[in-house]
Order: structure tokens, then sequence, then C-alpha cells
């Protein structure tokens, strides 16, 4: 299924939010993705609606199935782009900053090249790249 890349933004970073600090609140997701509370409550409205994410009234955030399989994709792409860039000389900032820009445009086949690349070519493992 095809989602949003703000869409995707979001959901990585709730599992960030989530690994961090063992919960997902709004506040956080807003902090993290610079934006306003308003916004936040549009796309978490809009997410739980497809059925990504789980939430009661003023209760916690949580990734339903879904949710957690799209970001952990993207989270994962995420890191191995920044291992790549890093690898190639970029500073940490930059590497950060234009892997969040390419995890969601590069081809699958893309991916797995520069994997294994950077599994060949550093000590970072990463690991079930292939699979889509």
């Amino acid at each position: 299924m095809k989602i949003q890349q703000s869409a995707e933004d979001y959901l990585e970073t709730m599992l960030i939010l989530e690994e961090k600090y063992g919960y997902i609140r709004s506040i956080d997701i807003a902090k993290h993705l610079g934006v306003t509370k308003p916004s936040v409550s549009y796309a978490v409205k809009r997410l739980k609606e497809s059925g990504y994410i789980n939430m009661e009234s003023n209760g916690p955030i949580t990734l339903a199935p879904p949710g957690r399989k799209i970001a952990t994709r993207i989270y994962e792409r995420h890191k191995a782009l920044t291992a790549f860039l890093e690898i190639l000389g970029v500073d940490s900032e930059t590497s950060e900053e234009d892997a969040c820009k390419i995890e969601h445009v590069i081809s699958h086949d893309t991916y797995v090249a520069i994997c294994k690349y950077v599994n060949a070519n550093s000590d970072i493992r990463i690991e079930n790249f292939e699979e889509e």
C-alpha cells in the first residue's frame, strides 16, 4: 500500500519516539518534526482512520501492525542511507537530513545495492534489506 511521504514521516517519528521514551505523545511528535500541535492532531486523526495507529481519547498513541511495518521499513532505510552517506564522507548532520529526503523516493533495487555496499564497507550491519 502506497502512502504519502508526510504519513511515512509521522509513522517513522512515532517509532523513534516509542524506542526512545517507551511511549508516543502528540507534543513529542510536534517537537521532533517541527510542526504545530494542530498539524499533529490532523495527521493522527487521519492515521487512526486509516488503521495505522491506535489512540483512545487523551490516551497514548500506539502503532498498529500496518503502521509499525511502514515505520520500521522507513526507519531502516533512513539508518542505511545515513550510514551510506557518512561512508562517502558526508557530515552526520547533512547525512541525516538527506537520508530523510531520499528514503521516500529511492527504488528498492537501489536500496538493496546501498545496503550491500554498507555491509561490505563498514562495521555497520544492515539486516533484512532484501524484503520489500
